[in-house]
């Protein structure tokens, strides 16, 4: 299943980026997760290794990433290496626009459990992510034009 969520930002990329790529802004802005760590010695670019624990329906995930692109500003996108979904691939990515930037952040999610979870994520999940995703991008909107 995918969903993708975009708001527009009063703010060049620039200011918006640090919130993308330090962990402690992250967790400002993405307040499902409990955890966001880089896993490994890599900071930046791709292969960039790193885990978070996101609080998501009731259950907390413990989910393991890698970076698959990673151009400063413009957009980040990482895989699921290991977790409790089947797949979860992400992208955020920022465009300049004449009032500032939008930013975008389009998940493909998959869930466990075969055909079950499958029925699950058409019925249910995705209406709940959606609403998830808006919501933290009011958090990314309000800490970036700050």
């Amino acid at each position: 299943m995918r969903v993708q969520r975009s708001i527009e930002i009063a703010a060049p990329p620039e200011k918006i980026w640090p919130f993308l790529v330090e962990p402690e802004k992250i967790l400002k802005w993405f307040t499902l997760l409990q955890k966001f760590e880089y896993s490994g010695e890599q900071r930046s670019g791709i292969g960039t290794p790193f885990y978070y624990e996101e609080k998501s329906g009731g259950r907390l995930m413990k989910l393991n990433y890698a970076v698959t692109e990673w151009v400063e500003n413009e957009r980040l996108a990482f895989i699921m290496t290991s977790g409790s979904l089947k797949k979860d691939d992400q992208v955020w990515s920022i465009e300049v626009t004449p009032s500032g930037s939008k930013f975008t952040l389009t998940e493909d999610v998959e869930m466990t459990w075969g055909i079950i979870g499958k029925i699950i994520g058409a019925l249910f999940a995705g209406r709940m992510i959606g609403k998830n995703l808006e919501e933290i991008l009011a958090n990314l909107k309000s800490l970036a034009e700050a």
